[in-house]
């Protein structure tokens, strides 16, 4: 009898889970996807997922674009310093980056730069900082694949910039949360991660973190290879499966709200 009144009492969570809206904040949609998954597809993917709001980026630039186009409902574009993948490792040093950013920022409109890998000291040569400075000029985020270390510098380059910390710097939970303490303008993407939650439980360690700052966590897909697209309702599902054991306002600021709250206003 109690296991009934049990289920009962747990089903308009798990119906309100099923139902969740996602914002995904940490998509791909480059050169080597362009072919094998059409940008109608890629579009009609993300709202069969429940998809309500994804932050897009490209390597080139012209793919989040043909998608925006389709859904400008839907896909909010952010611009990476990579014209191909093999600028990935080079581009902080690469002067030939700058012209390309400022000529698409004078062409298309965006919510942020990235998402770009870069760590600690290379963060201060002179690339980035000319790269921090077009986003301060822009007002806009800067989606930044790096360690603490890199994070640090870019505040001190910027103290009031917007930081949108790619994978939560794949640190430890607690390490997260020292740093989102620390800084009031980073917020953290959840993209490539599997340790927050097993078998639809949270961590405790993410349970503290999420409690903790629930206005400052997104979720993300990584879709880094073409074959990542089809992940993209498994991941959304799998998501909802584990949201369904935070508290509804929580599991709601973290599926959608928070990514709606800081990027809607740049469809």
């Amino acid at each position: 009898m109690l296991r009934i009144l049990l289920a009962f009492a747990f089903a308009p969570l798990a119906a309100l889970a099923a139902e969740l809206p996602i914002f995904d904040a940490h998509l791909h949609y480059s050169s080597d996807a362009w072919e094998s998954l059409p940008p109608e597809q890629a579009v009609a993917m993300l709202r069969k997922a429940g998809v309500k709001g994804a932050l897009v980026s490209s390597s080139g630039d012209d793919g989040q674009q043909r998608m925006a186009a389709l859904a400008p409902d839907l896909v909010i574009p952010e611009l990476r310093p990579y014209r191909s993948r093999a600028d990935t490792g080079t581009w902080f040093r690469d002067e030939t980056v700058i012209p390309y950013l400022e000529e698409r920022l004078k062409k298309f409109k965006y919510a942020g730069i990235g998402e770009f890998h870069l760590y600690g000291e290379n963060a201060d040569l002179p690339v980035p900082r000319r790269m921090v400075q077009l986003a301060k000029q822009y007002g806009l985020f800067l989606h930044a694949h790096s360690d603490t270390d890199a994070v640090e510098r870019l505040f001190r380059q910027w103290p009031e910039a917007r930081i949108l910390w790619a994978h939560s710097g794949f640190e430890r939970p607690d390490q997260v949360r020292a740093m989102l303490r620390k800084h009031k303008n980073l917020w953290a993407d959840l993209a490539f991660r599997t340790d927050e939650a097993q078998g639809g439980k949270v961590d405790p360690e993410w349970r503290k973190a999420f409690t903790e700052f629930p206005d400052r966590f997104l979720l993300g897909t990584d879709t880094y290879t073409p074959e990542r697209w089809y992940y993209v309702p498994e991941h959304a599902a799998w998501a909802r499966g584990w949201l369904a054991d935070l508290p509804a306002e929580v599991a709601e600021r973290i599926a959608y709200r928070n990514g709606e709250a800081l990027f809607a206003s740049k469809k």
